[in-house]
């Protein structure tokens, strides 16, 4: 089974934190991974704003990026496009998202090929686990909310 990742789920397996073990073990369970195009930007983004804030050092930092360009090899990218774009819109009408909520939730829906309930959700944003749950996703590996 695929299973779409949002990029809260994808940073845990690249610098280690409580929730790291049992993403990996997840990941590595069985089934690929779908994610959105700009998934890789947003955990480089949150990769740069770690090392930024002290949390992870350069070296850290530096593995993290060269893991993420690992798993970017194994995964099933969803690409931009007017379908993802129009629906990300709608979708910020619904549900009280950023706008890259929207756009990953968008993916997401398209991904599973406009059937949510046919495809786990992979996240740890509690506002995108609501919306993601609202729009029919089974999600997985969410935070407490």
């Amino acid at each position: 089974m695929i299973r779409y990742w949002d990029a809260s789920a994808i940073v845990p397996l690249l610098i280690a934190e409580a929730r790291t073990q049992a993403l990996e073990a997840l990941r590595t369970g069985g089934g690929g991974m779908a994610i959105w195009w700009g998934t890789p930007v947003e955990c480089a983004s949150a990769i740069a704003r770690m090392e930024r804030e002290g949390s992870v050092d350069r070296r850290g930092a530096s593995l993290a990026l060269r893991r993420l360009g690992e798993l970017h090899d194994g995964w099933i990218e969803v690409a931009p496009g007017q379908w993802i774009k129009e629906h990300a819109m709608r979708l910020l009408r619904l549900h009280a998202l950023r706008a890259v909520d929207a756009l990953q939730l968008a993916a997401a829906i398209l991904a599973s090929r406009q059937r949510p309930s046919a495809m786990e959700f992979v996240c740890l944003d509690a506002r995108l686990v609501i919306a993601a749950e609202k729009e029919g996703f089974h999600v997985i590996g969410q935070s407490e909310r």
